[in-house]
């Protein structure tokens, strides 16, 4: 990345340091001056990626996976629930 890509990247996503603002106009004027300055500043490299569309077997496999969470959750709650139910109903 050159020393204009990095300007680029500062004006995008930050705030400007105190006493940054004489610095970067200067650096945009020598770029100017230069014959430099063709900046494309396109699309910001810290957005997310746009989603990809689901397919069915992708789909498919996601409610599998649901569905065997949600019935592992179940039978570790039943066994919490009977194992404390046997231990207050202990006569001992």
């Amino acid at each position: 990345m050159s020393l204009y890509g990095i300007v680029a990247d500062l004006r995008r996503t930050k705030q400007l340091p105190p006493g940054g603002k004489p610095v970067l106009d200067e650096l945009v004027g020598r770029a100017r001056a230069e014959g430099v300055y063709d900046l494309d500043y396109g699309p910001d490299p810290y957005d997310k990626p746009p989603l990809e569309p689901l397919d069915e077997g992708t789909a498919g496999i996601g409610a599998i996976l649901v569905g065997t969470s949600l019935i592992g959750i179940l039978l570790a709650a039943a066994a919490v629930y009977l194992g404390i139910n046997a231990i207050v109903h202990s006569s001992g």
